[in-house]
């Protein structure tokens, strides 16, 4: 119970918010490390961003910090294991305090870098949505709100890749980092999206997800997806209404693309997708904490 009282504040909305840290009011500018991102109205507030790689699934890793409260706090969105040591090094030189390490879904390939991090970071709570039916510390829904600092993620839920799918969007609002920052796992690839035939997938579900959650975004609102085969590292909202090939079709023509991808068995989601639905070496006798709303 103690647990809970000291990582979940309660809102009067319907809303859930998932905030360690104390609040504190600030003014100042909003600026994107490493990207020139920066919004005029709060400078002295800066949201230090990093997207980083691991090379055989391809995946993307991202780390976020508040470097503008006193803590520095952090997290980590879709760790890796083979690369835990490399972000866990990155967070101790730019004198973070990494407070959450969260997939947007149960991965298939490659196993979660979660369990390990929490083995190597005491105090670390993993994240996960409830609806993918995995072990996590915090068990996360549509409309929650995740906070660094005075920094926060909106929960959206977006299946059809997989049952449990979530984006992770960042907040709306002048104190926020601007233009927003979606980050859509398997369901938006740049110019492409996740495959819909295994754990749960639909094509139908999936397209409904995109339209409905992610193309009603700002058109400036950047996309960072889990995976990129082809190079590429960031898109937006708009650029993917105009040119993802499957994406821009009508429904009928997406579901039958996605019902002739013939695409390959996974090799290795027979490892992954049961590691990863205890968050990879989660302890199963561990009960997730769940916020309770008014």
């Amino acid at each position: 119970m103690l647990l809970r009282v000291n990582l979940i504040r309660i809102a009067r909305s319907p809303s859930r918010f998932f905030n360690p840290l104390p609040l504190q009011s600030k003014l100042g500018s909003l600026r994107m490390a490493t990207a020139g991102y920066t919004t005029s109205s709060h400078p002295s507030r800066k949201i230090l961003f990093r997207q980083l790689f691991e090379k055989e699934s391809s995946t993307y890793t991202y780390l976020l910090a508040d470097v503008s409260h006193p803590e520095k706090p952090a997290l980590l969105i879709d760790p890796v294991d083979k690369t835990v040591e490399r972000d866990l090094n990155l967070v101790k030189e730019l004198g973070l305090k990494l407070i959450y390490a969260m997939n947007t879904h149960v991965h298939a390939d490659h196993v979660t870098g979660t369990g390990l991090i929490k083995s190597k970071v005491p105090g670390v709570k993993s994240i996960i949505s409830k609806a993918s039916q995995s072990k996590a510390d915090l068990l996360i829904e549509a409309g929650d709100k995740i906070y660094i600092g005075d920094l926060f993620l909106e929960v959206r839920s977006t299946p059809g890749h997989t049952l449990g799918c979530v984006t992770y969007v960042t907040g709306d609002g002048p104190d926020q980092p601007q233009p927003r920052m979606a980050f859509t796992g398997d369901a938006l690839l740049i110019r492409g999206c996740g495959r819909t035939d295994f754990q749960g997938g639909s094509s139908h579900e999936l397209y409904k997800s995109v339209h409905s959650q992610i193309f009603t975004l700002p058109k400036d609102t950047l996309i960072y997806p889990a995976h990129d085969y082809k190079g590429f590292t960031v898109s937006t909202v708009g650029e993917e209404m105009l040119y993802n090939p499957r994406l821009t079709k009508d429904e009928e023509g997406f579901k039958n693309i996605m019902e002739n991808l013939n695409l390959a068995y996974p090799k290795m989601i027979d490892v992954a997708v049961p590691a990863n639905m205890v968050c990879g070496l989660q302890d199963l006798s561990s009960k997730p904490a769940e916020a309770v709303s008014n």
